[in-house]
């Protein structure tokens, strides 16, 4: 039988990993004391006419804005179908973006199947019961 180096539930080295050794951390150190020196250079390649260092610095202290929906209001009632019709209707009306008509429409989907599941579920459960009934 083959004997083990450490005792079950011991670890083989108590004092973990040494935390100013990794090589990421290491490089965060250099960064974070070099970032005036950094940043007065890309500011000066920018006035430059460097459009990258004006890139990478609009970048990070204007980012790209995020599209944001507006709130809409459709009626809710009716079956799948008609609330389906009913985002289409307001998709080519204008009165919703295509992009949000393309996630209603696919949320739809998505509940049909949730029912169709549901509802599949239940049958079998129903079917399973009549058949131990009659053993």
């Amino acid at each position: 039988m083959k004997e083990h180096l450490f005792k079950p539930g011991q670890s083989g080295n108590p004092n973990g990993r040494p935390k100013d050794k990794i090589p990421a951390t290491i490089l965060r150190k250099s960064i974070i004391e070099d970032m005036p020196a950094i940043i007065n250079t890309l500011v000066n390649l920018a006035k430059g006419g460097d459009v990258q260092a004006a890139k990478v610095l609009l970048d990070r202290i204007c980012p790209a804005l995020k599209p944001q929906a507006m709130p809409i209001s459709l009626p809710v009632n009716g079956t799948l179908v008609e609330q389906g019709n009913e985002i289409i209707r307001a998709t080519m009306g204008g009165l919703i973006a295509p992009d949000i008509g393309s996630q209603l429409i696919t949320a739809l989907a998505n509940q049909a199947k949730l029912i169709e599941l549901h509802e599949l579920t239940e049958r079998i459960t129903r079917i399973e019961k009549q058949l131990e009934s009659k053993k």
